[in-house]
């Protein structure tokens, strides 16, 4: 489940809309929506959804327990930022376990919120990626991100964790990261 801070960073990022922008619309001060996102106010139900609806969102319940995209990309985001590409990977493994747990809409559920930019491309790349996989699956529509053409790597390259693995195949790929320029062995998400 995405914590209060994700989902209206996601949803105010989603829009283009600036803290102050989202206040205007929300009719709540932007300092308030400050310490929202930065996780040192935990707003009552009532202004969350007001924040959202002041970005052009709505909040739906889910019977899930399992965290969503979003939420594994801010870790993620975190990781990369560390420079800890080890447990990058353990977070993309754990977004696939997610998204593997669950089947048809509920497993398009976890992946409607637009996560935020990790910081890095071919990581960004690789959860669309792994969305658009996981989804295809189910045949379930993929949500407009996962097509974004800031999510494909104009090159493909490895998601390299450890300098010394070896570089897949294309044959080893799953379409989907092919298509997103991300070349990630198959068996890697065969974790579940």
């Amino acid at each position: 489940m995405a914590d209060i801070a994700t989902l209206v960073r996601s949803a105010r990022r989603s829009r283009g809309l600036t803290q102050r922008e989202l206040s205007a619309r929300s009719r709540l001060a932007q300092p308030r929506i400050a310490l929202t996102e930065k996780r040192r106010e935990d707003p009552r139900f009532g202004t969350a959804i007001r924040l959202l609806a002041g970005a052009g969102h709505r909040l739906y319940a889910a019977p899930t327990t399992r965290d969503d995209v979003a939420t594994i990309a801010a870790d993620i985001r975190y990781a990369v930022q560390a420079d800890d590409a080890q447990l990058a990977l353990r977070h993309l493994i754990q977004m696939n376990d997610n998204l593997v747990a669950e089947r048809g809409l509920l497993r398009g559920i976890l992946a409607v919120t637009e996560p935020e930019s990790t910081g890095s491309k071919t990581w960004d790349a690789a959860i669309a990626a792994l969305v658009a996989y996981r989804l295809n699956q189910d045949g379930v529509p993929l949500p407009e991100w996962a097509n974004e053409e800031s999510r494909v790597l104009k090159r493909a390259r490895p998601l390299r964790v450890d300098p010394a693995d070896a570089v897949p195949s294309p044959a080893d790929v799953p379409q989907e990261f092919l298509d997103r320029g991300v070349l990630l062995w198959r068996d890697t998400l065969e974790s579940v």
